[in-house]
């Protein structure tokens, strides 16, 4: 978002957090995929700009610190460096690629550029005495490395534990110091075994318990968010997604009745999703208040086409819709002593705070701001509650499921906040979202008809700026291009196309030529993330 968040006063450390590591992110794409397979270990962990102050860091107490690698050479002028004196900060740590020619530089070894790219799968030759972070594993292992640089020569103290035909200081370790370093990549799927080598710098080397299980969350969750509201009141913006629904349950749970949820039908909605986004609040047995806003937000955004635009209008107009209806409930509760409705609840996400490149996460490229987070106004007056912005999203619905929601709500397909703005490629004009409602209801119908639901983490229709030429009905036409986006994942911060049948594509194709007006032809998205993205903008 910027440099601050509007009216964030209260970041209480993560629940149930007593086992943190430090990831500190040096621009790398593959940071957020470290911090999947730290918490797949049972370990919390938290994602750091480079430049995070000592304070910052020492705010966690981290068990240990895992450098990220980059894109950057350590020896190239402004290259990102450390923020603190390894030695003397007494917590293991592992750097990964460019974490690991970091700490070489740092404490005296000295990096080069290779006479060529290491970049793709390696045989890595495990070496030397049994190495704790080689517990348990073969002397050969398949990995993945990714970069231009070498240790040339590895600082004192240290000692090489395994090399691979292109680097004989593959990785490296200061046992005395509990340093090491590996110049490949335990975090990607590439490197099979990865997993396993990261659980063993968090079990044999940093002495964690894997204390962290969402399934704990709760209580204390609600604790803190107790703590953070008082006696106040609070609105929660209920999207319908299984995100804002577990954060407006738990703020329940805390709050009672103090807590009002606002459900916001931005014009932007599938077909008859408010409708049927009310009748499942009503079984969640939440205080609800559906508005209308609509006529607002295609007004806000006439003639924009700019997807990064898009979504900073949309998270304005949402504030300034939450901001009346709390001014509103303040007048007619009229209260003295202040506002009783200070705090905005969200169901603010880790990857949504990922992506947007918040200030309080990695230094690599802003993939595309979040609305609920970059999209955010400086002079927002509401204070912000998000019980849930250090989770990925599997672990949400775990909580979820602790907290007794029923299946729909647990499991429902992920949808944006900005809704069908960012599947709607160029204006945003109703004439046009009525031919992506068509087609995506089409879409979403057929997957789930096929029974394919739960196994495809989201299903949806795309409405390109593309016109195509066709043949309809003897005629020339010259009509819209839909592009069908189905895909597979985890967490939403990495994704696979799905293989959807030929027959069910077959008949999602067919169905959309002949039953939406103004399209003459349909396309299968099927690029993973990354390079892509889910969403289309």
């Amino acid at each position: 978002m910027g440099k601050h968040r509007p009216e964030e006063t209260h970041n209480p450390r993560p629940i149930d957090a007593e086992e943190t590591v430090a990831i500190l992110d040096f621009g790398s794409q593959y940071s957020q995929l470290i911090a999947r397979r730290v918490r797949e270990c049972g370990v919390f962990c938290r994602l750091f700009r480079h430049d995070a102050t000592v304070e910052e860091l020492r705010s966690i107490s981290p068990v240990g610190l895992i450098l990220s690698g980059g894109p950057s050479s350590v020896y190239a002028l402004g290259a990102p460096r450390l923020p603190v004196h390894i030695p003397e900060w007494d917590v293991p740590v592992l750097g990964i690629c460019y974490g690991m020619q970091l700490l070489a530089q740092q404490l005296g070894g000295q990096v080069l550029a290779s006479d060529r790219r290491e970049y793709g799968p390696a045989e890595l030759i495990v070496c030397g005495p049994p190495d704790a972070l080689f517990a348990g594993l073969p002397e050969r292992l398949k990995v993945w490395m990714s970069h231009g640089d070498r240790v040339q020569t590895l600082p004192s103290g240290f000692r090489h534990i395994a090399s691979t035909q292109s680097a004989p200081f593959a990785a490296c370790a200061d046992t005395q110091r509990r340093i090491y370093g590996l110049q490949f990549h335990p975090e990607v799927v590439q490197t099979p075994l990865g997993g396993e080598i990261l659980r063993n710098f968090l079990y044999r080397i940093c002495g964690c318990h894997g204390t962290w299980r969402p399934e704990a969350f709760v209580a204390r969750a609600v604790a803190e968010i107790r703590s953070q509201v008082g006696d106040r009141h609070a609105i929660c913006a209920l999207s319908g997604g299984v995100d804002s629904m577990v954060a407006a349950t738990l703020v329940q749970r805390a709050i009672g009745d103090r807590l009002t949820c606002v459900f916001v039908d931005h014009g932007l909605l599938r077909l008859d999703e408010a409708r049927r986004c009310l009748a499942l609040f009503e079984t969640l047995g939440l205080s609800v208040v559906p508005i209308d806003a609509s006529v607002r937000f295609l007004q806000a955004l006439r003639g924009v086409v700019d997807p990064e635009e898009k979504r900073r209008i949309i998270g304005r107009e949402f504030v300034r819709v939450f901001e009346a209806e709390a001014r509103r409930m303040e007048d007619a509760a009229a209260p003295e002593g202040g506002p009783r409705f200070p705090f905005l609840v969200q169901g603010t996400l880790y990857p949504d705070v990922i992506e947007s490149n918040a200030a309080d996460t990695q230094a690599a490229a802003r993939i595309k701001t979040h609305h609920n987070v970059g999209g955010l106004p400086d002079d927002m007056k509401l204070k912000l509650v998000e019980p849930l912005r250090y989770l990925f999203k599997d672990e949400v619905r775990r909580i979820g499921m602790e907290l007794g929601l029923p299946d729909e709500a647990v499991f429902r397909q992920p949808f944006p906040g900005p809704g069908l703005a960012v599947r709607l490629i160029g204006e945003v004009t109703q004439e046009r979202l009525d031919v992506l409602r068509a087609a995506d209801a089409i879409v979403t119908g057929e997957v789930a008809a096929a029974g394919l639901s739960k196994e495809v983490w989201q299903y949806f229709a795309v409405l390109t700026p593309v016109r195509s030429v066709g043949v309809m009905g003897d005629d020339r036409s010259y009509a819209n291009v839909v592009a069908v986006r189905a895909v597979v994942s985890t967490d939403g911060m990495t994704a696979d196309w799905a293989r959807l049948p030929a027959d069910l594509l077959e008949r999602i194709s067919s169905r959309i030529v002949n039953e939406v007006p103004g399209v003459n032809r349909v396309v299968y998205d099927i690029t993973s993330k990354p390079p892509s993205t889910i969403e289309w903008e």
